[in-house]
């Protein structure tokens, strides 16, 4: 069906950087656990929201950020600055405060921004387990993860600055329901969903360290879900999408670039951050593989495209 092209530049608007997992994985494994520490704080402060949307985190010209976060009469906000390596918290009323993103256990961090928490007058309480990882060790006691290495934090914002840039003209497309593109810190990964308007069935839950509940609510109507994901020991990173309910056929419609490939492990399609971070035109190979993953999900589980999107 026709739609409303949006042009992308031919040339690329900055060099998308190198993330090989095997060389970043314990930073990465420090820094997941103190942005889960971060997003918990937003989690049990934010007003409930559908699918979980008031739990997620932004990309911002710096880092990542919580956005607006009420506190009685005032508000705050934490922000990640991979460019200085500092965490940020502000409140309304004047309030700064902050400490270095440096070399340190998740332990030590997690008291750091509690005492500041504290200084700012914002005391409160989260729960200390990481979500969605085997190991659970209570932040508070967590000691064996910290490492840090500015370099490759920085890197992997900049992917994210990238990859929500091109997520950002792929949900200019839709018109119908549609989430933030927002940065989920239990996985953790980017993403922007799409719904189709109509309910669901039942999701069978069963995520590691995520409540049935919540899994069930956040899949309560259908969708069509992509994002960014820094990967696990069994893939490197990679762009994704996927459908819930999947529809007969998904997993055998051939969907562009070439290079994508449906992973029966994890339920997804998958195009591998290199092969775009390498592309001439790294933009437009992610939003072919957006656009045409999106058109599999919507066509064969027969949505109805002409009311959901722009023309």
């Amino acid at each position: 069906m026709p739609r409303l092209e949006i042009p992308l530049t031919s040339s690329q608007p900055a060099e998308w950087p190198a993330l090989p997992l095997q060389e970043w994985a314990s930073t990465r494994s420090t820094l997941h656990r103190w942005m889960q520490i971060v997003g918990k704080i937003r989690l049990v402060q934010t007003p409930w929201l559908n699918h979980s949307w008031h739990a997620t985190l932004y990309v911002t010209a710096r880092g990542l950020t919580t956005s607006s976060i009420p506190y009685e009469d005032r508000s705050f906000q934490i922000d990640f600055d991979f460019i200085d390596h500092r965490l940020e918290v502000k409140s309304s009323d004047g309030g700064v405060g902050g400490f270095p993103l440096r070399q340190q256990s998740v332990a030590v961090f997690y008291r750091q921004l509690m005492d500041e928490m504290v200084r700012l007058q914002l005391p409160l309480r989260i729960r200390k387990r990481p979500n969605e990882l085997k190991d659970t060790t209570p932040f508070d006691k967590d000691e064996a993860h910290a490492t840090y290495d500015p370099d490759h934090a920085s890197r992997f914002w900049r992917v994210l600055v990238h990859a929500e840039r091109v997520f950002q003209t792929f949900r200019g497309r839709f018109i119908g329901k549609c989430s933030p593109v927002h940065f989920f810190w239990g996985v953790p990964d980017l993403a922007v969903t799409r719904f189709s308007g109509r309910v669901a069935p039942e999701h069978p839950g069963g995520i590691l360290g995520l409540p049935d509940v919540v899994t069930r609510e956040a899949y309560s109507h259908e969708v069509s879900s992509c994002g960014f994901w820094t990967g696990d020991r069994k893939s490197d990173a990679a762009f994704y999408s996927y459908a819930y309910p999947e529809p007969p056929g998904f997993a055998e419609t051939h969907v562009r670039p070439g290079e994508a490939f449906y992973s029966a492990r994890l339920g997804w399609f998958l195009l591998s951050y290199d092969a775009v971070r390498i592309s001439t035109n790294s933009d437009a190979v992610l939003l072919d593989f957006l656009q045409s993953t999106y058109e599999a999900a919507a066509s064969l589980g027969h949505w109805d495209r002409e009311s959901l999107e722009r023309c």
